[in-house]
């Protein structure tokens, strides 16, 4: 996980609300079959938009206070933070060209 960081429930405010960039956090956890799947496309993505989005990891086992906040419910979740606020959600596997639409549409 070279250009992808790890946030936890204590970093969080640091690292995603008070971020100049938007932040792309990854709700996920070990056993999660298709958050094993788009963790590499993450990792791409990562080194896509180096300097202009964060990608982070949040894993929900170890960190059980912001995940119930942005509703995560299913995983993986990613939701894409802009000026410290969560201004879009994706729930579940995607592809990579969607991963990257998404990323572009509310990142702007």
């Amino acid at each position: 996980m070279s250009d992808l960081s790890a946030v936890t429930d204590v970093t969080f405010e640091e690292e995603v609300v008070q971020s100049a960039l938007p932040v792309l956090v990854d709700f996920w956890a070990t056993w999660c079959g298709p958050c094993k799947a788009i963790a590499p496309m993450l990792e791409e993505v990562a080194g896509l938009y180096a300097g202009k989005v964060k990608v982070m990891k949040m894993d929900v086992d170890h960190n059980v206070e912001i995940p119930p906040q942005f509703g995560v419910r299913g995983i993986p979740t990613l939701i894409l933070f802009k000026n410290g606020q969560a201004v879009a959600t994706q729930v579940g596997l995607l592809s990579k060209p969607d991963l990257i639409r998404f990323i572009d549409a509310n990142s702007q």
